[in-house]
């Protein structure tokens, strides 16, 4: 189903949902940590999705166990290392990795600019190392309201040479976007892009917020979009993109199932909507699951998949010699 002649792009991964259980095992060993079961199997059982969750909150729940082995910075670098190796392994040509400071800094009361520098470290290392071409994307997270998010962004900005993007994430319900303008009036002033996290949880009145007073490159999810003909008209207008991620909104119960999901409505429309994994191992997915296997299951067919392959390359936070590279590299393979 993935058009080989393209580049595999993943445009919305958390480092934080791409932990190896292998890793919380051995830093939980090393630290003396009070996991709640020794071997992948049973470990599994807490950290990945096995049935549907009542909602994104609880979704997030999950990540319990991931961040509270982020003990010191060493471990921060390291997940931000095997993120970027598990993509190359998975076959990806350019990946954009998103992470919250403040969410993992939180268990152990880490120095959020301390978080920042590690795991921009441990991406850049293993980016250079593999070869895979990879750039990271500041989260603010909602959950924590807008005086937090200050301190996070203060984190993000210090290592600003080494983001692309700024994204906005976390309880969009009970934290709306319209609390974050000025945060993100910031990032965009140190000249960052901007994706934010709407219309996952609530209706497309967020999506609209995102746009209009965020002044949205992108959007993640924006399930709800489909609510809204004149959002979906302004969306294709003005060539936004979305980041879907098939599995992982079943999985919190945005849509029902696969064969609800709006994703084929929007690449009818001509929307710039794209295949993605969110949180793979949380979700217990790859990219090409989400392909080969979410796609087709939520009605699209090969033609609707390689336009949305197309469309991450279209919308990617790249230059133009950045894009004409991935092109070539991949028509040399």
């Amino acid at each position: 189903m993935i058009d080989s002649t393209l580049p595999l792009i993943d445009l919305h991964r958390h480092i934080e949902g791409s932990v190896r259980l292998e890793t919380i095992l051995d830093l939980g060993r090393k630290h003396n940590l009070p996991l709640p079961a020794w071997d992948v199997e049973n470990l599994s059982r807490f950290v990945q999705v096995r049935d549907t969750q009542p909602g994104v909150m609880a979704f997030i729940e999950k990540f319990e166990w991931v961040i509270g082995i982020l003990v010191d910075y060493d471990a921060c670098w390291r997940v931000g290392y095997e993120c970027v190796e598990d993509a190359f392994y998975e076959g990806i040509d350019y990946i954009e990795l998103r992470f919250s400071p403040w969410f993992m800094a939180q268990p152990h009361r880490l120095d959020p600019y301390g978080v920042v520098e590690a795991t921009a470290d441990g991406v850049r290392n293993a980016g250079r190392n593999t070869g895979l071409a990879v750039k990271l994307i500041g989260i603010l997270s909602q959950t924590y309201g807008p005086d937090h998010a200050w301190r996070e962004l203060d984190a993000l900005l210090s290592q600003s040479d080494k983001l692309v993007g700024i994204d906005l994430a976390g309880d969009e319900a009970n934290f709306p976007g319209e609390i974050f303008v000025e945060h993100i009036q910031r990032a965009r002033q140190a000249g960052l892009k901007v994706t934010v996290h709407a219309g996952e949880a609530v209706g497309p009145g967020s999506i609209w917020q995102a746009l209009s007073d965020l002044n949205a490159d992108r959007l993640g999810h924006a399930v709800s979009a489909v609510e809204d003909e004149v959002l979906l008209d302004y969306l294709v207008e003005n060539k936004i993109g979305i980041e879907s991620c098939l599995t992982s909104n079943v999985q919190t119960s945005t849509v029902t199932e696969y064969a609800a999901h709006p994703l084929r409505v929007y690449l009818k429309r001509g929307v710039l909507a794209t295949i993605n994994t969110d949180d793979p191992r949380i979700s217990g997915i790859d990219l090409r699951y989400e392909y080969e296997v979410a796609a087709p299951a939520a009605g699209m067919n090969q033609k609707q998949i390689e336009t949305a392959q197309r469309n991450a390359l279209k919308v990617a936070f790249l230059s133009e010699p950045e894009r004409n590279y991935l092109l070539l590299k991949r028509s040399k393979l």
